[in-house]
């Protein structure tokens, strides 16, 4: 496959470094078609195995039905990076770069969802053999970009390149910070029939069967609404705001030992692109015995979650993949409840660790990142750590895992160790794990672990590149939602 250079950024420099970096370039190009074409034949497996495995036997979503949904949300990614060719801006690099450390994420959690399930899908190995196929390709394609961005950051050292701050209108402004009366609602949903619809997922239906493209607004009103609900890729833009927290509440009760994937057990799960949440209570209530039990689920791409809570046992919150960001939320939860394989910030959150299993250790966060060439990680700043009993900060889930925790309040029950192994010396020289300047009697990091990953007074520089402007490139998109939110470090 032939592209045209005559757009490209490398177009600009001398003939030799130019054409050396025009040839890296047209590789990544061409490693991210090859990607797309196994994709495509991934999927077609998936579909015929989902199909075939239909049966009346059981009401439990089989795995590969995770590869499916997963593989939809990497295609759509790929296809859009395939269609930007050499019109590829800064900002755009930033969106690639997400976009395909999602996709080794997808194919991640579709060979978990498989190995979780083995014993009940007989035809896991099929699926499993593609999924390591594709991701070896996906690993590929990451690492030529890495290198055709790194060649390109080196020729462009001495040039200053601008970076647009988007402004939003007012109306957009308003979004998140605006009542409910203020807000152009395109859907209500109420118990008690006094709505347009009786349930989220109705009202998601409606609106997708209506969709014009732009946002789509649902008010759920004040009630427990017990319901699985699912916000697929495709969906894009979807506002879900309810009357204040603990007042409009979704409930669900599917974990792992109730035989579901960790990936299904979410009571609310969210692919599409712009979704936000707002003043609503997301409850898995399966209880500390069920293991795996999710309560939100969020893989949407410039996601925003807001003055919310998140309430469950273990994995209450899985930040799946994509750029996210969590404001003024309160997080609860037992072992790793906070974890996945996103670039997320939290920002102004309560962070509770609730009293576990008799036996059982709390970890707050387990991140996943899986390749040192992922933009993934996870950072706290300015939040409240607090925990009912003696809490570690985290543990390596993935050999790269990433997390930072800064200028926030740590309680008397973080573990003075701070961190926690996963399994003997895994990903302990290959993490990336920092503190900056946190307060409170947990924060003191004079006996923190030794490991070499372990940073724990990250400098002024190093913790830049974790905030909201640096890590989510949060400038160019939070202020079309609205939301409040501190660009850099907190003053």
């Amino acid at each position: 496959m032939t592209y045209s250079n005559s757009n490209s950024h490398f177009s600009r420099f001398s003939s030799h470094r130019s054409t050396s970096s025009s040839r890296t370039k047209q590789g990544f190009l061409a490693s991210v078609q090859e990607s797309m074409n196994h994709a495509l034949l991934a999927r077609s497996l998936a579909f015929n195995l989902t199909l075939s495995h239909r049966t009346a036997q059981t009401h439990i979503i089989d795995p590969v039905h995770d590869c499916l949904e997963l593989l939809d949300d990497t295609l759509e990614m790929l296809s859009h990076i395939t269609k930007m060719r050499d019109n590829m801006s800064s900002n755009d690099e930033e969106d690639v770069h997400t976009w395909l450390s999602a996709t080794l994420t997808n194919q991640d959690t579709c060979e978990q969802s498989l190995q979780e399930k083995s014993n009940s899908y007989k035809n896991g190995f099929t699926m499993d053999f593609a999924a390591r196929n594709l991701s070896g390709l996906l690993t590929n394609s990451l690492k030529l970009f890495v290198s055709v961005r790194s060649k390109r950051r080196n020729l462009l050292s001495d040039r200053h390149e601008s970076f647009p701050r988007f402004v939003p209108s007012s109306e957009e402004r308003r979004l998140l910070e605006a009542s409910v009366e203020d807000l152009k609602v395109d859907a209500v949903v109420a118990l008690d029939g006094s709505g347009t619809h009786k349930t989220v997922g109705e009202a998601l239906l409606a609106a997708s069967l209506a969709s014009s493209g732009g946002r789509t607004v649902i008010h759920l009103k004040a009630g427990t609404h017990n319901e699985i609900i699912r916000i697929p890729t495709k969906q894009k833009n979807v506002m879900l705001v309810g009357d204040g927290k603990g007042k409009t509440i979704i409930v669900g009760s599917r974990s792992n030992r109730g035989g579901y994937s960790t990936y299904q057990t979410a009571t609310v799960a969210a692919m599409g692109e712009g979704f936000i949440a707002r003043d609503i209570t997301f409850v898995n209530n399966a209880g500390p015995k069920s293991e795996q039990a999710v309560a939100l689920r969020v893989g949407a791409d410039k996601s925003v979650v807001y003055r919310c809570s998140v309430e469950g046992y273990q994995d209450s919150l899985y930040t799946h993949s994509k750029r996210q960001f969590y404001r003024e939320t309160d997080i609860t939860g037992t072992v790793d409840f906070i974890f996945g394989d996103s670039t997320v910030v939290f920002q102004s959150c309560n962070i509770v660790a609730r009293k576990p299993l008799p036996g059982q250790k709390n970890f707050v966060t387990a991140q996943g990142r899986i390749s040192s060439d992922q933009n993934t990680g996870i950072s706290i700043i300015n939040c409240k750590i607090t925990a009912e009993t003696m809490t570690y900060l985290g543990r390596p889930w993935k050999a790269y895992s990433r997390t930072v925790v800064m200028q926030s309040y740590l309680g008397g029950m973080i573990h003075p160790s701070g961190w926690s192994p996963w399994s003997g010396e895994f990903g302990l020289k290959t993490l990336f794990y920092g503190e900056f300047k946190n307060s409170g009697p947990g924060s003191s990091v004079s006996g923190r672990v030794k490991w070499a990953g372990y940073h724990p007074s990250l400098t002024v520089t190093e913790a830049e590149k974790f905030t909201v402007a640096s890590f989510i490139n949060g400038d160019m998109w939070l202020p079309s939602t609205g939301v409040s939110f501190d660009s850099g470090l907190v003053k």
